[in-house]
């Protein structure tokens, strides 16, 4: 499964020892994998800036999430043909989004735990709102180029009497520069063409005998060239429709149609660049998740895991495009701050339930299987039962209100916990 729970519990005996219960009865009824989760230790401030920051991170959260979600799509809609590939392209740090989550470890390089946590959390908006604010400026541009080629696309694809004939015309097809004749385009419906080919030379005076030809043709008809004089032009129109032969309206421009097609080689160059069919796979290694290990609970601040593992991220993105390449490096980031939102949130909730000194252990736990969540949430209610007796009640009788609480009661439980959904594409 892609989804995750994220909790905490107070660093006492007691609740570490609730917590290596819980990690037991989970392992024994294959209900999750479990892994610990280090969180640094913050400076907490006071406890009215931790409610004030709560709330501006569980909107910070949404956003995070929204956001990750929208570049995942956009990764679909500019890889089209190569859709099979676009999770090989959705990584963090240069690892799967699972290894990613389960290994996590803080950058504190990028958001230094020694800094207030307003500042953390003020460096994390900012950095989301500019990729925000860049993913809308390329992903319009791309929009505008793709339509466009679309709507030049469609013009070509149209029957005889409404696409463009840019692609079909040859200059050899007219005769030009004359100050008397002039060559028309005229559509027949193919039952006609015989009837064509015996009529066309009398439909009016002045039709230059043996002057049709076929240049193209659909499903419903072709199209024929005839020359004749400019003179009798409205003569002979006239004369053809009543049989039945509608005449094109095109004049032979060669410095338009040239200019029509260096547009649309142009744009299927700019729409080709923004990405490439032959996708970089991930790197080798990158692939494989961690060795599987269990949560062995300590407390806060002593972390006990293998580090992260890297690609060589000089060799990555050869033969990518500008914008699927800047996608993937922005993805990867944003999801890195969503997961660090995470952590955050977890801290800020744990010191606000469990009080200070600050002292909790953070757990995150995969679910096996989308049926066994329901015996987890009961294995979970039950060790923790004792934080929160009448959260834990409420869980079992929808009736009964929490005082104080703000939240409905199907979001609260005895301890801290978040969910983490890693079904970006669905």
């Amino acid at each position: 499964m892609s989804e995750f729970w994220l909790i905490s519990a107070p660093g006492d005996k007691e609740n570490l020892q609730a917590l290596e219960r819980m990690n037991t009865v989970t392992s024994k009824s294959n209900l999750s994998h479990n892994t610990k989760f280090a969180i640094p230790d913050f400076k907490v401030g006071t406890l009215d800036s931790l409610v004030g920051l709560s709330d501006e991170l569980g909107k910070l959260d949404t956003f995070a999430e929204s956001l990750i979600k929208r570049m995942a799509q956009s990764v679909v809609e500019v890889m089209e043909d190569t859709k099979g590939k676009v999770r090989e392209n959705l990584l963090a740090n240069g690892v799967d989004l699972t290894s990613f989550v389960t290994h996590f470890e803080w950058d504190m390089a990028k958001y230094p735990a020694k800094q207030p946590l307003a500042s953390v959390v003020d460096t994390l908006a900012k950095q989301l709102a500019q990729i925000e604010t860049d993913l809308k400026s390329r992903t319009a541009a791309y929009n505008t180029l793709k339509v466009t080629l679309e709507n030049l696309e469609k013009k070509s694809q149209g029957n005889l009497f409404t696409r463009t004939l840019s692609d079909i015309v040859n200059k050899e097809d007219f005769v030009l520069d004359s100050e008397y004749l002039v060559t028309l385009l005229v559509i027949v419906p193919k039952p006609d063409y015989a009837q064509w080919q015996k009529t066309y030379e009398s439909l009016s005076d002045m039709v230059v005998p043996r002057s049709t030809k076929l240049i193209a043709e659909d499903k419903d008809g072709g199209l024929f060239t005839v020359t004749l004089f400019r003179k009798v032009i409205d003569d002979f129109k006239s004369k053809a429709r009543a049989n039945k032969f509608m005449v094109r309206e095109f004049f032979y421009d060669e410095k338009e149609i040239k200019r029509e097609r260096e547009e649309m080689t142009r744009l299927l160059s700019d729409k080709k660049q923004q990405y490439q069919t032959s996708c970089v796979a991930l790197k080798k290694g990158s692939s494989s998740t961690f060795p599987d290990h269990k949560v062995k609970v300590t407390p806060l601040g002593h972390p006990d895991r293998p580090a992260v593992g890297h690609t060589d991220r000089e060799s990555e993105g050869e033969g990518e495009g500008p914008l699927l390449r800047w996608l993937k490096v922005n993805f990867s980031e944003a999801f890195i701050a969503w997961v660090h939102i995470k952590a955050l949130r977890v801290f800020v909730e744990s010191v606000l339930r469990y009080g200070l000194p600050v002292n909790f252990q953070a757990v995150l736990l995969q679910p096996h299987k989308k049926s066994s969540t329901k015996r987890l949430r009961e294995v979970l209610n039950s060790v923790f039962r004792h934080l929160d007796e009448v959260a834990a009640a409420s869980l079992l009788d929808a009736s009964v209100e929490i005082p104080g609480l703000q939240l409905s009661n199907q979001d609260y439980f005895p301890y801290v916990y978040f969910h983490i959904d890693l079904s970006l594409l669905d």
